[in-house]
């Protein structure tokens, strides 16, 4: 199972993991960036969470070769907070999220995640839930799913190719991944299709909506702010311009200076924000080389300094 983790030497630095701290992955996948956790930790733990039964049975092989002092959580990083408290853990050392979609996700031909493989309409990451990419597509009224692609996919022909989908469908229903690349290609422009796949963002988007992956994240993110210990740190790392924007601003609303200090060279312990933003990371021009899907990925990575 071939997984290449993005920023990975990146993010592992920014967490500045201690050997006997706690640490959480939300987004284990195929368990890249918590090999690389767990290989530094000896008398700590690792949580990591994820909702895919295969890439959960494949990590827990990976992991049970570096150590034991890890558990994997079958559930969506939405709940990290009530799972971790039932496992009594009321704070962490560091804890990160990787958004993108994992490459054995994307190159699994029967999951539906992408336009290059047919298949059938699928991408759901929790292969339990009730709604795939194949409702979206066959059921979602013209005025939904016009505004999903247009802003989950930030897709500028997001119009046309709701009302071909919507055409289509009336026919027969939009069953496998080719049949919609199809129909998307029929409604863009000749020229458009020269720059890009046509269905890039459109699939990207579905995916969005069948996995809930925006509406879910600002609580998880302040979730997992609020689990850090003073110290600890947040690793995000965001493929998505509306991701991105959501975790940019939650760290600049929870990092926010008081009026009365700003200014000030030391800042009485009280009045810090809680969170200290360091630089946004971008991959470097080797590993965008080594792995293109690491083009569009920013690191985010925030410090707890004080708790409220």
């Amino acid at each position: 199972m071939k997984h290449v983790s993005v920023l990975l030497n990146e993010t592992i630095e920014s967490l500045k993991i201690k050997e006997d701290g706690i640490y959480v992955d939300c987004t284990l996948g195929y368990a890249g960036h918590s090999s690389a956790i767990l290989k530094r930790l000896k008398k700590g733990k690792l949580y990591a969470f994820d909702q895919d039964q295969e890439a959960r049975e494949f990590s827990e092989n990976l992991l049970s070769k570096i150590g034991s002092n890890f558990e994997i959580i079958p559930a969506n990083f939405v709940n990290l907070k009530e799972e971790l408290k039932k496992r009594e853990i009321n704070e962490v050392d560091g804890i990160m999220f990787d958004l993108g979609v994992s490459s054995p996700q994307l190159d699994d031909g029967l999951r539906g995640f992408s336009f290059h493989t047919n298949a059938k309409l699928d991408m759901r990451m929790d292969q339990t839930s009730s709604l795939s990419a194949y409702e979206v597509v066959n059921y979602y009224p013209y005025e939904k799913l016009y505004k999903i692609i247009k802003d989950y996919g930030e897709e500028k022909y997001a119009k046309e190719i709701a009302r071909k989908i919507e055409c289509v469908r009336k026919e027969k229903p939009i069953t496998t991944t080719f049949e919609l690349n199809d129909v998307i290609s029929d409604a863009v422009p000749f020229k458009y299709k020269r720059l890009t796949h046509p269905s890039r963002r459109t699939f990207q988007a579905i995916r969005i909506e069948v996995n809930k992956e925006l509406t879910i994240l600002p609580k998880a993110l302040n979730d997992a702010i609020d689990m850090l210990k003073v110290g600890g740190v947040i690793a995000v790392i965001t493929f998505h311009s509306l991701e991105d924007r959501i975790c940019k601003e939650i760290f600049v609303k929870r990092s926010k200076e008081n009026d009365l200090v700003k200014g000030l060279p030391v800042i009485p312990y009280d009045l810090l924000p809680e969170l200290k933003v360091l630089k946004k990371i971008k991959p470097s021009k080797k590993e965008i080389e080594n792995n293109k899907r690491s083009r569009s990925a920013t690191l985010r990575v925030a410090i707890r300094q004080r708790r409220i």
